[in-house]
């Protein structure tokens, strides 16, 4: 099956400029072959010298690689981007209430508005975290909303991200990048600036402190260097001018964290950990992780440290809640969805499965834990033989999958070995909520380098462009 039609940014279907990337085109237009060339050669340039990398697993050709950035940005006007504000305010508002609402009074299940078992039964829901309290009743301070647009000129939430959503260091860095080679580009139009989302995040963590605690000490946690992210996570801690530290440089006395420091134990009040629930304590999770606090839950349990993201965020951004998140909204916020789902079947009910299993060819299928672009199928790039093989796969554990129309993911005009061609786009927008929420304007736009491919993640050969909200 061919892909359908797309919705291209940059050309109207007459294929004139639209209006918000005029500038732009005029810069492409009267600018030298070789000059484009020479600057493209000067970002790989700078993002080797900056070491901005992703680290692939399972990958022969070695541990780390640079991150592919394209000249060309996603360009969305301001009056659009809007409407996407209020969406993205209105949902992570929704997934907020949902998760203190699960571990307290539970009052969305007994409704039946999304089946118990879904969420009691999901190895995402920390029974370790019902009744506690989290600071300001936030639990996702950074949420990660991957937005596609269809073919229709639409935006759809693909996913909520918000376990330890990845890739803001990209976003900053392909601004300093575009902002140092095109100067005149910005001299020209009113480009919305994100260099200032270090000091909202800082401000977020510092909102997140225990009750009483004025002058909170926040470190980022990292699970090491061998982590995909673990430039970004190096890259924020120096922009925050906050600790990085690993599990092993933090412990655990009378239910306070504290940190060793060549000074002594210095207390630590908020922890923004880039590590996984599974592997934080393993008093408390696993016991063969190397990589937590031991202790470190009692701690949080007594109130005596703050996590963000909390412990057991992981229940509102599985991929078989996520249908549920317009009803969320409306149970919550008494509130109409501003941004639309994509269509969900769920494998574990006998009508959508059979639906499925018959048009494999035409759907996309993804494990229900599943990230980072791993173990799903494409039905149209996919083979007879990779079909067959999933199918198997989804027959003996259906529960543990969902499946999505094939969106004609919109594209944008990207740098190939012969000249401009459209690329597959997607947007992810980075949320913070403390006392307020906030976010700077447009997010991480990747880009699927491969012809005709609608995968975008990095760590599935995707690249990166900077994002413009243009006034």
């Amino acid at each position: 099956m061919a892909l359908k039609p797309f919705f291209n940014e940059m050309y109207d279907t007459a294929g004139a400029v639209r209006p918000h990337y005029a500038a732009f085109a005029d810069w492409l237009k009267n600018t030298p072959p070789e000059k484009i060339a020479q600057n493209r050669q000067a970002a790989d340039l700078m993002f080797h010298r900056v070491g901005i990398t992703f680290a692939v697993y399972g990958e022969a050709t070695g541990a780390e690689r640079l991150i592919p950035f394209d000249l060309v940005p996603h360009v969305i006007p301001g009056d659009q981007w809007e409407m996407v504000s209020r969406g993205l305010k209105q949902r992570v508002a929704a997934l907020n209430a949902f998760l203190h609402d699960v571990y307290h009074e539970m009052e969305i299940l007994k409704a039946g508005k999304i089946p118990a078992d879904k969420v009691l039964e999901n190895s995402q829901f920390r029974k370790e975290m019902v009744g506690i309290d989290v600071p300001g009743g936030i639990y996702a301070h950074v949420a990660g909303i991957d937005l596609v647009k269809d073919a229709d000129g639409e935006y759809y939430v693909l996913e909520d991200n918000l376990r330890t959503p990845s890739g803001v260091s990209y976003l900053l860095e392909n601004r300093k990048m575009m902002m140092r080679l095109f100067p005149e580009l910005f001299a020209q139009q009113r480009i919305r600036p994100v260099d200032h989302y270090p000091d909202l995040l800082l401000e977020t963590l510092r909102n997140a402190a225990p009750p009483g605690v004025d002058n909170p000490a926040i470190v980022l946690m990292t699970p090491g260097h061998f982590n995909s992210a673990y430039f970004e996570h190096a890259f924020l801690a120096q922009q925050m001018g906050i600790e990085l530290v690993e599990g092993i440089d933090l412990f655990v006395q009378d239910n306070t964290v504290f940190m060793k420091t060549t000074q002594g134990p210095q207390k630590v009040d908020v922890i923004y950990r880039r590590i996984d629930d599974d592997f934080i304590d393993p008093l408390s999770f696993r016991p063969d992780s190397m990589l937590g606090v031991p202790g470190l839950m009692k701690a949080y349990r007594a109130g005596r440290v703050a996590l963000a993201n909390a412990v057991g965020s992981g229940i509102a951004d599985d991929k078989s809640v996520y249908p549920y998140v317009p009803e969320m909204i409306r149970f919550y916020l008494g509130e109409e969805p501003v941004l639309k789902n994509v269509h969900t079947y769920m494998l574990g009910n006998k009508a959508d499965l059979d639906y499925v299993i018959a048009n494999m060819k035409d759907l996309v299928i993804k494990e229900a834990q599943g990230s980072g672009g791993y173990g799903m199928l494409v039905g149209p790039t996919s083979t007879r033989e990779e079909r067959e093989k999933y199918k198997q796969r989804v027959l003996d554990q259906p529960e543990r999958f969902i499946a999505q129309p094939t969106l004609s993911l919109s594209a944008v005009p990207t740098f190939v070995d012969n000249g401009l061609a459209p690329r597959h786009i997607d947007l992810r927008p980075y949320v913070l909520s403390g006392k307020t929420v906030n976010f700077v304007p447009g997010g991480l736009t990747r880009v699927a380098l491969r012809e005709g491919s609608l995968v975008v993640n990095s760590s599935q050969g995707g690249g990166v462009k900077d994002t413009w909200i243009v006034d």
